[in-house]
C-alpha cells in the first residue's frame, strides 16, 4: 500500500437476474483474490435495483454459490434496494448543481428523434451502446407526463481515466467526451427506478471502494461514472477490467444467452475445479489442493506473482 493512500476495498456487485453461471464466476474471483493479494477488505453488494429483470431466489443463490467456494464477504451483505435514500440525496445534489432535468421522452420518442437527425434508422434500437440522446427535453419536457426520467446534464468536458496496466488497453489514458459517446443519460427513469450508473457511483463512494474490479463489457460505463463521482465530491476507485467469457457465437455469458448456473454443491474437489476453471480463464495455472483453504492461499499467491496485481 502506498503511504497516505486508503486502505484496500474491493468489491463484487451481482445483479440477481439469475444465479451465477461461469462468467459471473471469473468476475467474482478476479475481484476476490485482488483483495486478497492486496491485504484487503472484500464487499458483496447484490444490485436489486431493477424488479422487471429480477429472479425470485436469485440473491440467495448468488451469495450461497459464493460462500460454497470460499468467497465470504468480510462486511454484511448490501441489498442496493435498502439505499434508495442515499440515491435521492445524490440526485439534489447534482439537481443543485443544475445536472439534472426532466425528461418527457419515451424510448419509442428518442429512436423516432435520432431517425429525423439521420443518426439512427426507424427500426433499429436506440440503447446504451446507440447514438447519445439528442437532447429533447434539455430545456423543458416536450410533453406533459404524470412521471418523468430524470437525466444527467453531460457537456463538452474531456474525461480521462485509465485502467490498471494489465486492464483495457494495457493501462493507457483513455479520452472521453460524453456528450459524444452518450449524452444525457437517466438517474431515474421514469417508473421510479434508480438508475445502475448513479446507484454504483453512490454506493462504491459510501462503502469506501478503492478498486473495481469487473468484467470488461462494462468498460464503456466507466467514463459516466467517473464523472459522476467527481461532480458528488467523490474519490474514483482504481479500475481492473478482466475479460469476459462468451458462448460460440461470441456473445457475452448470460442468463439471456442461455448460460447454464455454476454447480457448487458438489465435494471439495468439485469446487475446486470450479475455481480453477475461472482461474484458467484469467490465464493463470491451476492449484493443486485438498482443501479450499489450501486452493485460496495458491490461488493468492498466483495472482500476486502475475500482471494482474499491478496498480
Amino acid at each position: 500500500m502506498t503511504d497516505g493512500a486508503p486502505p484496500y476495498v474491493g468489491r463484487f456487485a451481482p445483479s440477481p437476474t439469475g444465479p451465477l453461471h461461469a462468467g459471473s464466476v471469473v468476475a467474482a474471483l478476479a475481484s476476490w483474490l485482488d483483495a486478497r493479494a492486496h491485504g484487503g477488505r472484500w464487499l458483496l453488494r447484490i444490485e436489486d435495483i431493477d424488479p422487471p429483470r429480477e429472479q425470485p431466489g436469485a440473491a440467495e443463490q448468488i451469495i450461497g454459490t459464493l460462500e460454497r467456494l470460499g468467497m465470504v464477504p468480510d462486511e454484511p451483505v448490501v441489498f442496493q434496494s435498502m439505499r434508495l435514500p442515499e440515491h435521492l440525496a445524490a440526485i439534489d445534489t447534482l439537481h443543485a448543481a443544475g445536472l439534472v432535468y426532466r425528461c418527457s421522452c419515451s424510448r419509442r420518442d428518442i429512436r423516432l428523434r435520432l431517425a429525423e437527425l439521420g443518426r439512427l434508422a426507424p427500426d433499429e434500437t436506440a440503447g446504451e451502446s446507440g447514438p447519445p440522446y439528442p437532447g429533447t427535453c434539455r430545456n423543458g419536457p416536450t410533453r406533459t407526463r404524470e412521471h418523468y426520467t430524470l437525466r444527467y446534464r453531460v457537456d463538452d468536458r474531456v474525461v480521462a481515466w485509465a485502467d490498471r496496466p494489465a486492464g483495457h488497453a494495457r493501462g493507457a489514458r483513455q479520452l472521453e467526451t460524453l456528450a459524444e459517446t452518450c449524452g444525457d443519460f437517466p438517474l431515474r427513469r421514469a417508473d421510479g427506478l434508480i438508475s445502475y450508473q448513479l446507484a454504483v457511483v453512490v454506493d462504491d463512494g459510501a462503502a469506501g471502494v478503492t478498486d473495481i474490479v469487473r468484467g470488461s463489457d462494462l468498460v464503456s460505463s466507466t467514463a459516466r461514472q467517473h464523472d459522476l463521482a467527481d461532480h458528488l465530491g467523490l474519490p474514483r476507485p482504481r479500475t481492473l477490467h478482466v475479460p469476459v467469457l462468451t458462448d460460440t457465437r461470441g456473445r457475452k455469458l448470460s442468463k439471456q444467452t442461455g448460460a447454464p448456473a455454476v454447480l457448487a454443491d458438489g465435494d471439495v474437489a468439485t469446487r475446486i475445479g470450479v475455481l480453477n476453471d475461472a482461474l484458467g480463464q484469467l490465464g493463470l495455472t491451476p492449484v493443486v489442493a485438498a482443501t479450499l483453504a489450501g486452493w485460496q492461499e495458491g490461488a493468492v499467491s498466483r495472482w500476486r506473482g502475475s500482471a494482474w496485481q499491478q496498480r
